[in-house]
């Protein structure tokens, strides 16, 4: 265990959902653990909770809005050059559904604005402090969406998969400094919004699924600290399905 002693990871949407089950797994595995959230209380929540579970790591939060650069730059500015950032995780995301006859330009505008670039401006902060380095990994959440598309999930789609190209762009950029960049596309997560599916609706989806379930949030988080480790030094530019093979690509 604690193969990740010693070394800072920054998980952004970090106070629920994946983002919080990736800091709970990686604090438990040795790291300094930073997230980022919007919602002060439920960030303040969320790092006690995780301090509480795991006494005696470094845990800390802050708030940040991912796609606002100057908060970006104060964000790495607090967390401080004695302590580099060794493992970047960009999930923090929004969705704002509807048909594209419907949708509003605002929000195809937020959620690309946060989901990608959000992800665009963490990574450069990021990989600023890892070429100095010489070594880091980003692991950049996407989606299934991105692989096979959804109705009414147009934006969203486009953000995740931006994301996958964005993800192989930069990991050929910066591949010769040590740095491995890669992306995890999760399937249907248990997660609060998925809580309020029907069961017919939950049903519906599992029988599209071939292992019968919906994913967990640690499902992801045990891919995240494979591709945080060093079992994955040579792995980058990948794109790892998590899905239940709901899409085999």
């Amino acid at each position: 265990m604690n193969s990740l002693k010693d070394k800072l990871a920054l998980i952004t949407g970090g106070s629920r959902g994946i983002g919080h089950d990736i800091a709970d797994l990686f604090a438990a595995e040795g790291a300094q653990i930073v997230i980022t959230y919007r919602n002060e209380d439920a960030g303040k929540k969320a790092v006690s909770a995780l301090q509480a579970k795991h006494p005696g790591a470094s845990i800390r939060g802050f708030a940040c809005d991912v796609a606002d650069g100057a908060a970006v730059e104060a964000l790495f500015h607090a967390i401080g050059k004695e302590t580099p950032v060794d493992i970047l995780v960009n999930n923090a995301g929004i969705t704002k559904d509807g048909l594209i006859l419907r949708m509003k330009e605002e929000d195809w505008d937020a959620v690309l604005d946060t989901n990608l670039k959000g992800t665009f401006l963490m990574c450069k902060a990021a990989i600023r402090v890892m070429l100095k380095a010489r070594k880091g990994h980003i692991i950049n959440i996407a989606s299934v969406v991105a692989l096979i598309g959804n109705p009414g999930q147009a934006n969203y789609s486009a953000s995740k998969g931006g994301i996958i190209s964005l993800t192989k762009s930069l990991a050929r950029e910066v591949a010769s400094r040590g740095i491995t960049v890669n992306a995890i596309a999760p399937g249907y997560i248990e997660t609060d919004m998925t809580s309020e599916l029907t069961p017919e609706v939950k049903a519906q989806l599992m029988a599209n699924i071939p292992l019968g379930r919906l994913g967990s949030g640690r499902d992801i988080a045990e891919a995240a600290l494979f591709l945080a480790g060093e079992g994955s030094a040579y792995v980058t530019g990948q794109v790892l399905s998590v899905n239940g093979g709901l899409a085999m690509v």
